[in-house]
Order: structure tokens, then C-alpha cells, then sequence
């Protein structure tokens, strides 16, 4: 009889922490070895029943519900996977030997369904909408989160495929099709719950059962899309261009709030020493308020990226349209967290960003940051109110440096400098937010 076995991969994602399921299969001569492409965090890893640890309480709070049920959801991955390899080995002919890639092959193509197979020659000539896809993801110099984010659209248009019944090509995809999918990404939160459709999750799962989305993460998910058209068309796999009758809107924010300088003073000087973690954590925190990086680039910085009293690096987001090197010289207090943690083998005690943005919340509700500011929600564009500690995660850190240097500077060009924001870029306009006292100084040019 055929039997699975599971393992947890002993090397972590810099990023979430994460590591890689393992499995092994064995029936008779066949013992192969492959990588699942499913993760969980190794506090949730059973290691004597090779199953996901999913915790058992009576009451829950949103973000320990929403941890429940993506364990589970990775438990069910597992589980149809395991399921999908065992049946995939009964049917195999018994009387040829199994290929030694067999298991690898098979749970790639779990994932990456491929198009019906084609001769050799007509493939060469017209590779499938999905094939050239994969290769632009792995061939770009695209950075894990923007890699992860593509693999998103992937899958999201292989159910939308699946779910139209129709074949995806680049012959075949108009301003019509674009629209179609878009209202697809919109509403794949309401078709899940159609029967028919556990079939094609089942096909073509996600991590997390879809969500709503809100308008922005439609149009970021449209124009991922347009890049790879784009990629596609330059390397000359299709001519056809459907967005050119197709229009993408800009994103809309609210007015961004982040910390003054006072706030993140209060912050900085609050008492953690009963809770070592979140003072380290804390610590951090203020250092990215220092330097107004994106936390992707802070997670990946070494003692090497000091430079002469500075900080140097460039930016993962930008790199590949504009690699220009960004440096922010180091104030007082960076350099006193710098210094506090010098023998850190890393630049600063990093943890999982996962953990960062709860401890986040953390910290600022310990340190009693508890001004009531309004936020757009991005799903239903209402306007909310909430306290700072509730709203609070590693971008906030960002826009402290960006909107506290631009109340006083008020030069974009000058502070995107040090941002990693070109110039005149809209992204950046986000972060400008004329502030009361501004706003005092010109209402008085009326009296």
C-alpha cells in the first residue's frame, strides 16, 4: 500500500517566516521526494501527526478566527493534495517503470494546470496565454512579494477560464474580455459559494478563500495584468493589445494619517522592559520612521547597507524601471538604535513581518497612541473613524517620515529622494497632507 509522509522544511521565507511542506511517497520500489509549494509557520507544524496544528478555543477575536481559518484551509490543500497523488498512482500503468520525476511532475501540474497538449510544433509556434505567463513570472527579476502577487493573477484568471468554460488566448482576449474579468476579480467572493464552483477552487486553489476586494486591489490586479500583455507583446508572443479601448482609473485614498514627531517620541521613550520582544519591535519600528523605507527593504538590510553615517539601498519595488541608488543619512536616533543592537548579526533583530505589524498594534496601544483618526475603508469606500493603535502597521512608520518631513520641507522632489518615489510621481502624492497649522497661516491672509 502506498503510503505519504510529511515534513516541514528547515529553511524559512526571509519574508513570512514561513517553510515549505515536504512529502515523501512510497509504494513498493517508488520512493520519490518533492516539494509541496503549500507553507505554514513551524509553531503550527505537528511534527508527530504531519499535520497542521489548528488551535481549539472557545472565543476567538477576528484576527485569531481569520488564523484558524487559513490553517485550515492549508490543512484542506494537504489533504486534497495527498488525496490527487494517490489516485494519480492507481491509475498509472504498473507495467512501465515510473518516471523518477513522476512526483515532482505531478504536483506541479496540480498547481499549474497546462493547457491540453498540442504537437511539439504547433506549441513552438503558439505556446498557450497560461505557458507564457508562467515563464514571465519566473523569468522577470520580479522580487518574492511581486512574484507571489503575479502567481495571484495567474490562478485568479485560470478559474475565470474555468469558470466561463472558455480557452484564454491572447488572439482571443478583447476590451470586453478584460471587463468580464475584472467584474470576475469583484465578485469571486459571491461565486465561490456557487456549488459548482468548489470544483474549480478545488482545481485551482488559493490560501485564503476569496475575499471582497475592494477598488484598488481591482485596479492593481488589472494593471499586473497589463504588464504582462505588455511583456508579451515586446517579446513578440502576441499583437494584439486589448487595453487599448480598456481604461484602468487611478486608485483613490484617503487623506493618509501617520504619527508626528511627538507621538513618535512617546513611542520610542514608553517602558517595554516587562516585554523585551515589543521593545525590540518598537525599536525597529522607529528606525523605519527614521528612514522612510517600505518594510520589504528594511527586512533585507544588512550592517552593509551603512554607508558613511548613511543608509544606502535600492528600492525592490522600483528597481526594475529605475534603479537609482536611495540615501537617507542617519539622525541621532537611528544611530542610537543602530548602536544599541551592534552585534545583531542582521542590520536590526528582525522578525516575520507578520508578526511586526501585530506587534505593532500592539506597542502602540501600550504606549497609549490612542488619537482618533479617519480612514477610508478600501472595500467600502466609507469613510471610518479609529484610533491610531488600530490602524497601525509598518507603513504608518513610512508615512511618519514622508508627511512630518513634508509639513516642514513641503518639496517632493527632496524627500522622494529619499523614498525611492521618482519624480512627479502620483504615488507620492499620497503621503502630502497639508496639515492645521498651514492651513491656519493661509486662512489668515483673508482677515
Amino acid at each position: 500500500m502506498a503510503t505519504i509522509k510529511l515534513r516541514l522544511s528547515s529553511k524559512k521565507d526571509k519574508e513570512t517566516e514561513k517553510s515549505e511542506v515536504l512529502i515523501r511517497f512510497c509504494h513498493g520500489k517508488v520512493d520519490q521526494r518533492a516539494k509541496t509549494n503549500i507553507y505554514v509557520n513551524h509553531e503550527y507544524w505537528n511534527k508527530d501527526t504531519q499535520s497542521i496544528k489548528i488551535p481549539n478555543v472557545r472565543l476567538f477575536t477576528d484576527d485569531k478566527k481569520q488564523l484558524k481559518e487559513e490553517l485550515q484551509q492549508v490543512q484542506d490543500q494537504l489533504n486534497k493534495l495527498a488525496s490527487h497523488i494517490q489516485q494519480s498512482f492507481q491509475s498509472l500503468d504498473k507495467s512501465k517503470k515510473v518516471d523518477a520525476n513522476w512526483l515532482k511532475d505531478l504536483i506541479h501540474d496540480y498547481h499549474f494546470p497546462t493547457e491540453p497538449e498540442q504537437e511539439q510544433e504547433e506549441k513552438i509556434e503558439q505556446p498557450s496565454f497560461f505557458d507564457v505567463f508562467t515563464k514571465y513570472i519566473d523569468e522577470r527579476d520580479f522580487s518574492l512579494q511581486r512574484k507571489r502577487h503575479m502567481k495571484v493573477v495567474w490562478r485568479t484568471l485560470k478559474r475565470f477560464a474555468l469558470y466561463k468554460n472558455i480557452e484564454l488566448t491572447f488572439d482571443s482576449i478583447t476590451d470586453e474580455t478584460l471587463s468580464q474579468i475584472e467584474k470576475f476579480y469583484k465578485e469571486e467572493h459571491i461565486i465561490k459559494d456557487n456549488k459548482s464552483y468548489s470544483k474549480i477552487l478545488d482545481a485551482v486553489p488559493e490560501s485564503r478563500t476569496p475575499k471582497p476586494r475592494g477598488k484598488n486591489a481591482i485596479n492593481n490586479f488589472m494593471r499586473h495584468l497589463r504588464a504582462f500583455i505588455y511583456w508579451a507583446i515586446e517579446k513578440e508572443y502576441t499583437n494584439n493589445n486589448p487595453f487599448k479601448k480598456y481604461t484602468i482609473v487611478d486608485c483613490t485614498y484617503g487623506t493618509p494619517y501617520y504619527i508626528t514627531i511627538d507621538e513618535r517620541n512617546k513611542l520610542y521613550h514608553a517602558n517595554f522592559s516587562r516585554h523585551p520582544r515589543i521593545a525590540r519591535q518598537r525599536d525597529i519600528f522607529v528606525f523605519q520612521c527614521c528612514i522612510g523605507c517600505r518594510v520589504g527593504d528594511l527586512w533585507e538590510m544588512t550592517r552593509d547597507n551603512i554607508v558613511d553615517g548613511a543608509i544606502e539601498y535600492i528600492p525592490n519595488k522600483t528597481k526594475e524601471e529605475d534603479a537609482t541608488t536611495v540615501r537617507v543619512p542617519l539622525n541621532a536616533i537611528a544611530l542610537e538604535i543602530l548602536d544599541r543592537y551592534k552585534d545583531c548579526d542582521k542590520l536590526l533583530p528582525f522578525t516575520s513581518q507578520q508578526h511586526y505589524n501585530k506587534d505593532i498594534k500592539t506597542m502602540f496601544r501600550g504606549a497609549r497612541l490612542n488619537r482618533v483618526v479617519t480612514v477610508l475603508n478600501p472595500t467600502t469606500r466609507e469613510e471610518e473613524k479609529h484610533p491610531l493603535w488600530e490602524v497601525a502597521s509598518s507603513h504608518m512608520a513610512r508615512r511618519c517620515f514622508i508627511g512630518n518631513l513634508y509639513s516642514k520641507v513641503k518639496d517632493p522632489n527632496a524627500i522622494g529622494s529619499m523614498t525611492g518615489h521618482v519624480v512627479g510621481s502620483k504615488a507620492f502624492a499620497r503621503y502630502r497632507k497639508i496639515d492645521d497649522d498651514v492651513k491656519k497661516e493661509l486662512v489668515t491672509m483673508l482677515e
